[in-house]
């Protein structure tokens, strides 16, 4: 019989596909990184975009809050550990081949998820249509 940590015939899908795994087996990219999608638990709304590699993962695991790892600090990141914002993990989601998640979390701080003082970084809409990249943004600033 295997060990809780070791996989299992039953573990996998009948054509060894990751996709049909009953296992955890997070896939980080060439830098140890693997993107995260943050949810707010009671709407469903995106709060932010950030990257976890294992410690922060881990780290989230054990201890029930969000852990994210900062590429411009270069450091582990614990959110909200110094402004209030804490995010309590209430369920944590993997996509069909494990490279990315999806934390759905309850907010300390409803209105301050992002370093902006916002309740959301995704506060810019970019608007359809024909043209260039470069395109001026709407802002919808009214929550803040």
């Amino acid at each position: 019989m295997p060990q809780d940590d070791e996989a299992s015939a039953a573990d996998i899908g009948e054509d060894g596909a990751i996709e049909e795994t009953g296992r955890f087996q997070p896939r980080f990219d060439s830098a140890g990184l693997m993107p995260c999608v943050t949810v707010d638990d009671r709407s469903g709304a995106v709060l932010m975009l950030a990257w976890v590699n294992a410690a922060a993962l881990e780290a989230t695991l054990s201890s029930g809050y969000a852990h994210y790892w900062s590429r411009s600090r270069g450091r582990l990141w614990k959110k909200g550990e110094t402004s209030g914002a804490l995010q309590r993990i209430v369920e944590i989601r993997t996509d069909c081949d494990q490279d990315a998640l999806l934390y759905r979390v309850a907010r300390a701080e409803p209105g301050d998820t992002c370093h902006t003082g916002r309740p959301s970084c995704f506060y810019r809409r970019v608007p359809l249509g024909p043209g260039d990249l470069d395109r001026k943004l709407i802002f919808d600033d009214g929550d803040r």
